[in-house]
């Protein structure tokens, strides 16, 4: 199950709101789930339909950035890539990487 921040994100830039504008909504969580503080952007604020609606999508995305944070762990730092670039050669590097999103799909 996506978090609410997730369904409200994807439901913002869906409707035109960029990133940097996220300032403008605040989730609280009273104990009793959390729910949207405030809401300061030019577009409705979504109900929990529109959101539930999300559901779909934004596990798909917090899936994504799992995977794409487990492929950054195994790609190594640039000065690494360079070097095994350097010492085997471009394809081998672009073997290396191509098993390392063979191993971590994305969806």
């Amino acid at each position: 199950m996506a978090n609410l921040y997730t369904k409200v994100e994807l439901y913002a830039l869906n409707n035109g709101i960029t990133k940097d504008q996220f300032k403008d909504f605040y989730l609280v969580d009273n104990g009793q789930g959390a729910f949207i503080d405030k809401w300061e952007f030019d577009i409705p604020k979504p109900t929990k339909a529109q959101l539930d609606a999300l559901e779909t999508q934004a596990d798909d995305y917090e899936f994504n950035l799992g995977q794409i944070a487990k492929r950054k762990a195994e790609y190594g730092s640039p000065q690494s890539q360079m070097e095994n670039i350097i010492e085997n050669g471009l394809e081998a590097e672009q073997t290396r990487i191509n098993n390392i999103k063979l191993k971590y799909p994305k969806r």
